[in-house]
């Protein structure tokens, strides 16, 4: 199997799989104000220089009731001041655990550019006119996916999640109004820490990390690496 190190059929030696990051880092004298600046810089790099697939996808954390952690890759739909936009099925895992739990964490691995950014923060759902807004704007295969998936629940087989999708497009053809599912819609992470971290050489990396004070402003930390 590989990454085993004891067999003598190993593909890799992950204790040798490394690389060495940029000497260039990253300054407190260089960083934005405040967070969503300062991801509004690094995320414009990613999605125009960055060679990322999905600048825009990140790795969402959540915790149930009793802390048992889960994480999945989801795609960022909006950013501002007020926080981090995404969109999911309420009845899913992670809407389930946001319900009980609205802890959460959000990784962007820039992993070309030897980059990441994580938020920590509160998640709440949006509005159902933002959420409207943002499904009518969805591809129509996408809107008819959101109501042919009860994300998260097993399904007996493929051909069951296909037969529900046919019946959802024979329902509502390209070109007609899909609605909005009731048990759909975004979550708003209102982030209370931000550490954009920089990859250095020699495991020297910067970790700076800004962190909510309680009037609304921010202040900057230096992780050690």
């Amino acid at each position: 199997m590989a990454g085993v190190t004891d067999r003598d059929d190993v593909l890799f030696d992950l204790a040798s799989m490394r690389k060495q990051y940029r000497a260039q880092g990253l300054a407190e004298s260089e960083l934005a104000a405040g967070p969503v600046e300062q991801f509004a810089r690094w995320f414009e790099q990613a999605a125009t220089e960055g060679g990322l697939f999905e600048p825009n996808a990140m790795v969402v954390s959540t915790a149930d009731a009793e802390g048992r952690p889960s994480s999945r890759t989801v795609l960022l739909k909006h950013f501002d001041e007020r926080g981090f936009v995404f969109y999911t099925n309420y009845d899913s895992r992670k809407g389930r655990e946001l319900g009980s739990n609205p802890y959460v964490s959000l990784l962007f691995p820039w992993h070309p550019m030897a980059r990441q950014v994580i938020v920590s923060g509160v998640a709440r759902r949006t509005g159902r006119d933002e959420t409207a807004a943002y499904f009518r704007s969805r591809p129509h295969g996408s809107r008819l996916g959101a109501w042919a998936s009860a994300q998260s629940s097993v399904v007996a087989g493929r051909e069951d999640l296909d037969a529900a999708y046919a019946e959802l497009a024979e329902r509502y053809p390209e070109g007609g109004q899909v609605p909005v599912p009731p048990h759909w819609g975004g979550f708003r992470v209102a982030p209370s820490e931000v550490e954009f971290w920089q990859g250095r050489e020699n495991r020297l990396h910067d970790r700076l990390r800004y962190v909510a004070r309680a009037d609304g402003s921010w202040r900057v930390e230096r992780l050690s690496p």
